[in-house]
């Protein structure tokens, strides 16, 4: 799964302004192995209190985030399954990412039109998913025809593969002509793992992000109850935001005057961190740090990797070269105070390449190279 972020959404939702408040302070591009970052795609820092009190305690020279990739899809519009507007390029894009964000509008403002006429997040969202739906549904029936002549093949082995497959398929179909998305089917993870190489749009996990105005950020209008409701059928986050609000927020470069306008709009920190914590977390990703005298850096990683696993994410040589891993817990470091009481208490472990490292976890990693 890419370790990205799509951000969807019908056109004058306030897609671009989050996209454009996301990346007002990009993450320095030359410290993540990501490729070249095109206009509509935007590296960003994922907001981790841990790593920064790790690095009061070490004192590195350099502090290190883990970051995530967003991107802006292009809009979309009624019709996008058949091309209709950017619909082929909105389609194209998406399948790209790991996890999509869904934008809905649940605010008013007559000098902002809606491309329906009218506010309604319901139906906002119904538009997306009936094309994201159809798309896949195309897709859906384009590998059942084959695999309908696959079943007829002189090759037993052909034959015999094509009929376990469809029964899945036809069942996955049929739901996608009721507008039921893949991830909402109650399909058992083996079988998601079966249509994983069809790149489903609406297997993908997706949290839906409520572009509030500035009153909807501290009394929960009808409109985001909405998204709610529909949010918990499917199993998904809700974030409330004020896209507005967040791009202001995002162009104070001074922290006293940052901090001084969250407390006047009564927020602790930019909801925007809240977002991009969510993304991060519904991709399955996790984080564990490594700190020293040169830097401390937060590694993202997916849930359930081994210590010699996560030792490939710094180096590859290090994967190869994988001798043991000294662990302990960054909770730990928090409560007594330097690593060494924490080797004094006892609650220093060395682990071996199987360990399945843990979110939180602060590794030092001895390796053979």
């Amino acid at each position: 799964m890419a370790l990205n972020c799509g951000i969807v959404g019908l056109p004058n939702v306030g897609k671009s302004t989050i996209f454009s408040a996301l990346t007002a302070a990009p993450a320095e591009a030359a410290n993540y192995p990501f490729c070249t970052i095109d206009p509509n795609v935007g590296i960003v820092e994922v907001p981790d209190p841990r790593l920064y009190r790790i690095a009061e305690i070490i004192h590195p020279r350099k502090v290190v985030p883990a970051a995530m990739e967003f991107v802006d899809i292009a809009g979309l519009v009624k019709g996008a399954s058949k091309g209709e507007g950017l619909g082929n390029q909105f389609l194209a894009n998406i399948r790209q990412v790991g996890i999509i964000a869904h934008v809905v509008r649940c605010f008013e403002d007559p000098d902002v039109a809606h491309v329906s006429g009218k506010v309604d997040p319901a139906e906002d969202i119904a538009t997306i998913t009936t094309e994201l739906c159809l798309a896949d549904l195309e897709t859906v029936e384009k590998r059942l025809a084959r695999l309908e002549k696959q079943r007829k093949s002189h090759d037993r082995i052909q034959a015999k593969q094509a009929e376990e497959a469809i029964p899945l398929l036809q069942r996955v179909g049929s739901r996608l002509s009721e507008g039921v998305p893949v991830r909402a089917q109650g399909i058992e993870k083996e079988e998601l793992e079966r249509l994983s190489d069809l790149f489903l749009l609406t297997a993908k996990k997706q949290i839906y992000v409520c572009n509030v105005d500035e009153e909807g950020i501290h009394t929960e209008n009808d409109y985001v109850k909405a998204v709610r409701d529909i949010a918990e059928n499917e199993g998904a986050a809700v974030v409330v935001l004020c896209g507005k609000l967040e791009a202001e927020i995002a162009m104070l470069e001074d922290p006293e005057e940052r901090r001084a306008f969250l407390e006047d709009a009564g927020l602790s920190e930019p909801a925007l961190n809240v977002l991009i914590r969510a993304a991060f977390h519904t991709l399955g990703l996790r984080t564990f740090f490594t700190a020293g005298e040169k830097e401390a850096r937060a590694w993202p990683f997916p849930e359930g990797i081994t210590a010699q696993e996560a030792a490939g994410l710094i180096h590859t040589d290090f994967m190869k070269g994988f001798v043991r891993a000294e662990v302990y817990r960054c909770d730990d470091l928090f409560e007594l105070g330097s690593e060494q009481k924490i080797r004094e208490a006892g609650r220093l472990r060395l682990e071996g390449r199987d360990y399945i490292v843990q979110d939180g976890d602060v590794v030092y990693f001895r390796v053979n190279v």
